[in-house]
């Protein structure tokens, strides 16, 4: 399955100049925040692909001008082509804002959302909009990352994890980090993350599809 994992800056040549062979091969996209709603919008309408999103710090606009057509990963679990996907936004709260938490509304959140993986089964990306405490946050108190995700990786052993924030331009970017358990991306603007196909099991079959992929109908939602 090919990814196309998104977040914080909007792409020229998938928005203002629009080249659709830019999405070639790719099955599905993933927001990770922070990204103008009309362009979510855009982007799932000329390809004709699922648009899973989170809500960076910065998107209370949202709450005004959803993304039409996309699917809010926010505190749940989506299936897709077998592997299962839950989402998380928001920064720290370094100021008064609809998409901030301090680090014990996030654990509640968590708490929230492992009753979900617990009914789901085992998560295989995690995507974010704040980084992982110790795996590419920065040292002011605006772009720092959470302990309790670096936990929530730990314990639910999630091989996976798609964050945004913490731009290019800040000095201190890298794409990639190595946690002992789970390869960490860093989003900004794009990045095709490429994975083996994976067979669904006959249970995941069974459920009834809430949304389905155009071209093959194999998706399926854990809501």
């Amino acid at each position: 399955m090919k990814i196309l994992l998104m977040s914080d800056k909007e792409e020229k040549g998938l928005w203002d100049y629009f080249k659709k062979e830019k999405l070639k091969g790719v099955d599905c996209i993933i927001s990770c925040g922070d990204l103008d709603p009309r362009y979510l919008e855009f982007l799932e309408t000329m390809s004709d692909l699922p648009l899973l999103y989170v809500r960076g710090n910065h998107d209370q606009i949202y709450d005004e001008i959803p993304p039409g057509g996309c699917d809010c990963l926010e505190d749940t679990v989506i299936t897709v082509n077998g592997y299962r996907i839950a989402g998380l936004g928001g920064s720290i709260r370094y100021k008064e804002g609809t998409c901030m938490y301090t680090e014990r509304e996030m654990e509640k959140r968590i708490r929230n959302l492992r009753r979900k993986i617990k009914k789901e089964g085992p998560v295989d990306i995690l995507v974010t909009h704040a980084p992982a405490k110790g795996y590419g946050d920065l040292p002011d108190f605006a772009h720092q990352g959470f302990a309790c995700f670096t936990k929530l990786l730990e314990e639910e052993n999630i091989p996976y994890m798609c964050f945004g924030h913490v731009h290019a331009e800040y000095g201190r970017f890298k794409r990639i980090y190595d946690h002992p358990r789970t390869k960490i991306i860093n989003a900004y603007e794009t990045y095709v993350l490429e994975l083996p196909d994976k067979e669904m099991t006959s249970e995941e079959r069974k459920r009834k599809p809430t949304w389905f992929d155009r071209r093959n109908a194999s998706y399926e939602s854990g809501n």
